[in-house]
């Protein structure tokens, strides 16, 4: 639900019907304003809740901070810090399952360079998931290029959510890096993607979503 307000996340969800169970709110809508009304409207009509806030801060403010959130029944969160600031939010949660953010989707090579880190992606991600395992968090959120090294090399309890799923060839616009389709991410290991703008943007925003669950049913068959 990456729209301008409320009123156009109301908008869109009711053209989408009961094609999407699952939304994520992230910080775009919290700083609209109307925030907990629009989880709660959502919530009211049975669907689930993925507050995307990246919560970084230290980590009694962090935990303090997710305590307030479980009380909103949301079913995930995430975190983007330390140990501190991991352990912190997994004390808190409650019922909400904590998602420790390893390299945004919109980072590369070159962008890791620019904030400092020597180590190629694929290794920062790694050491992230190991530690978000150890803090206690429930998940990571990660690109779907490091799927299979994550299956690897973390323990199989861990969630992964994979932003940056991208069904058709990625616009030069779009500010997503390290992206890749609903089939791969799905066969390489992830637990649930995350697809805002092939729906949002879409001329049928509801016929998008709805072939997006066709191909995961083709995936996962009954």
């Amino acid at each position: 639900m990456d729209v301008a307000d409320p009123a156009a996340a109301r908008a869109l969800a009711e053209k989408l019907g009961e094609s999407v169970q699952f939304y994520k709110l992230g910080l775009e809508m919290m700083m609209s304003g109307g925030y907990f009304e629009l989880l709660e409207w959502f919530r009211s009509r049975d669907k689930k809740i993925f507050a995307d806030l990246k919560f970084f801060d230290v980590p009694a403010t962090v935990g303090a901070a997710v305590r307030n959130l479980a009380r909103h029944g949301v079913t995930f969160a995430t975190v983007h810090g330390n140990q501190g600031i991991m352990e912190a939010a997994a004390k808190a949660k409650g019922d909400v399952k904590i998602l420790a953010v390893t390299v945004l989707t919109s980072l590369d090579r070159g962008d890791l360079d620019d904030l400092g880190f020597a180590c190629d992606v694929e290794k920062l991600v790694l050491s992230r998931a190991r530690r978000a395992f150890e803090a206690g968090c429930d998940g990571i959120v990660a690109s779907g290029l490091e799927l299979p090294a994550i299956r690897r090399a973390v323990d199989g309890r861990l969630l992964v959510v994979t932003p940056g799923i991208r069904p058709v060839e990625n616009r030069p616009s779009d500010d997503q890096k390290r992206v890749v389709t609903v089939e791969q991410a799905f066969r390489d290991g992830a637990d649930y993607i995350v697809v805002g703008r092939p729906i949002r943007d879409a001329a049928d925003p509801r016929a998008a979503a709805e072939a997006i669950q066709s191909t995961i049913a083709e995936i996962f068959p009954t």
